[in-house]
């Protein structure tokens, strides 16, 4: 089978297309034909050789945690009716609060059973993994934030596949929605969605003017940029606010004046304070595809790259240009 395989760590270059001996399943995993594979930011970042405290990955190793395809084989003690369904799921050796996101940039990979989600005739294959791990946490996020009607939100790397069903889920809920991106065409994009405002946050003074757009600051901040833009995302937070650091675009989460956050009484919050082991992924992930299918949510999927431009699809997340989701596509899409 075709894969895509890191020997050595370093950039884009290090992503090579190679025949790989297929995968076989244990007793309580499938093999996925794969359609699709997720692109995220944190593929980029690991294969660069980060994180190796927190993700100690083996070399040489298949990129990709979340996939969508056709089950094309199955464990013994896997019920046989998953056989020829359409699914999406994360990779078997990936996971939420542990595991590795590796083995999806693959023509085959190994799934988890327990892990499928089968993709509604309403969905296309590419759909379904856009959302597969923003849709879950994205829906996992706004749960926990109760966002109120009128209250005001600031949601930061606001363009990303996370951020723009942020938008639009808040505004669903009746908030009115700062939208924090770098650049007009992200901008505009937020705007799209319905963002209320929108704040371009390479521009000096970006989180005061948050607050004088707030009245004083926003009482909830989804901040999926992290760094520095996070620090001065907190800085933006209501006294008495809620601060939710999901996300790590600008390389690492939020860095901010926690101190500070407390004497206001803002309530700092890390993804694995809101993800944690209590919330049913399956579950959480069919809802996101049935507010897609019922057309609530739209997913954006700002770039498609066959596997032989993986390279590219590196590219196009490290120099910040992508938009929305990023995707690999490895097989026939359905």
């Amino acid at each position: 089978m075709r894969a895509v395989q890191v020997k050595e760590f370093g950039g884009p270059e290090v992503l090579e297309v190679l025949d790989l001996p297929a995968p076989q399943p244990d007793s309580v995993e499938v093999v996925v034909d794969v359609e699709v594979a997720d692109v995220m930011f944190l593929d980029t970042r690991l294969r660069s050789g980060w994180g190796q405290d927190y993700f100690p990955l083996s070399l040489p190793y298949v990129p990709g945690g979340a996939i969508g395809g056709v089950v094309s084989a199955v464990g013994a003690e896997v019920d046989p009716r998953w056989l020829g369904k359409r699914v999406v799921t994360a990779t078997a050796a990936s996971g939420i609060g542990g595991g590795l996101p590796i083995g999806g940039y693959a023509e085959k990979s190994l799934a988890k059973a327990a892990t499928l989600t089968e993709i509604p005739d309403e969905l296309t294959t590419e759909q379904a993994v856009g959302l597969a791990h923003d849709g879950r946490t994205a829906l996992a996020v706004f749960d926990r934030a109760a966002v109120q009607p009128n209250s005001w939100v600031l949601i930061t790397a606001a363009a990303g596949g996370l951020g723009t069903l942020l938008i639009q889920l808040s505004i669903a809920a009746g908030a009115h929605v700062v939208a924090a991106a770098r650049g007009p065409e992200k901008l505009a994009l937020a705007t799209r969605l319905g963002a209320t405002e929108v704040v371009d946050y390479s521009v000096e003074g970006w989180a005061e003017h948050v607050r004088e757009i707030t009245g004083g600051g926003a009482a909830i901040v989804f901040d999926g940029a992290g760094g520095e833009l996070g620090g001065a995302a907190l800085a933006a937070a209501a006294d008495n606010g809620l601060f939710l650091g999901y996300g790590a675009a600008a390389g690492e989460f939020a860095d901010g004046d926690t101190d500070g956050a407390v004497a206001r009484a803002v309530t700092v919050l890390g993804l694995f304070d809101i993800v944690g082991k209590d919330v049913d992924w399956v579950d959480i992930t069919s809802r996101a595809q049935a507010a897609v299918a019922e057309g609530a949510l739209e997913v954006v999927i700002g770039q498609t790259f066959p596997i032989d431009q993986v390279r590219e699809a590196h590219a196009a997340i490290e120099s910040r240009s992508a938009l929305g989701r990023t995707l690999l596509t490895v097989g026939a899409s359905l």
